[in-house]
């Protein structure tokens, strides 16, 4: 985001202010390090830099806008949009209409660049990364379920694509790996499905959890051996 080395936390800083504006000083501070709060100082030299990072508009009105008092709270201004917003405007308009959605819905998978936020959000980033890595599963999870049966949206590329992309989000979710396993049994690479029942139980031991019934019948009817099925290498 810029030369100086501060780029990641002026990334954040940006984040925050989008999705929790309005907020003081003091709060925006312990928000981008809990542990040890920034300076007021610090705070002011990480707008300067956004600032001049995001620019101005078309009419010259800068994109962090500076404040008119103290007391005043610190924000983008109005017009600032992220990726997350055209995602949702994409998905909210794409979900309803079922398969004819799945343009939009493959557009919004496209905006998607891994975790959100990263591997270590900040504690106020959390519930946020929680609720945009369910709707992207989701998202995810609804393309390959179009993409992968015999039809007219039949397209094995694209529900792989799907399922990458959100296994890059959160590579826990045992939804995604059933999916990708259709999609090899549908590919008719059985290497490729022990490749998705092999990871998974890989993430389930490692959770110290079982798998879903659902994937365990899953595994059973595409293996077609109940006994074979849960003792894979």
């Amino acid at each position: 985001m810029d030369s100086t080395g501060h780029g990641p936390r002026m990334a954040q800083l940006a984040a925050l202010l989008y999705f929790r504006a309005g907020r003081s000083a003091h709060v925006l501070c312990a928000d981008m390090d809990p542990v040890s709060p920034w300076s007021t100082s610090t705070l002011n030299a990480r707008m300067q830099g956004l600032r001049s990072c995001l620019g101005s508009d078309p009419a010259g009105n800068p994109y962090v806008p500076r404040r008119k008092a103290g007391e005043d709270a610190y924000r983008l201004a109005p017009g600032v949009r992220c990726d997350w917003s055209r995602f949702l405007q994409l998905v909210e308009s794409a979900l309803p209409l079922g398969p004819s959605g799945l343009p939009d819905l493959e557009k919004a998978l496209a905006l998607v660049r891994g975790r959100p936020f990263g591997g270590r959000p900040l504690p106020w980033a959390e519930p946020h990364q929680q609720e945009m890595t369910t709707r992207i599963i989701d998202v995810a999870h609804t393309v390959a379920t179009h993409r992968t049966p015999q039809g007219p949206h039949h397209d094995l590329n694209a529900a792989r694509h799907a399922v990458t992309t959100g296994l890059d989000t959160d590579d826990t979710a045992e939804l995604l790996y059933r999916d990708w396993m259709r999609i090899e049994h549908a590919v008719g690479k059985r290497s490729g499905l022990h490749t998705a029942i092999t990871r998974i139980q890989h993430i389930n031991r490692s959770l110290d959890c079982s798998p879903e019934m659902e994937t365990e019948q899953l595994i059973d009817e595409l293996l077609g051996d109940s006994g074979a099925a849960r003792h894979l290498p």
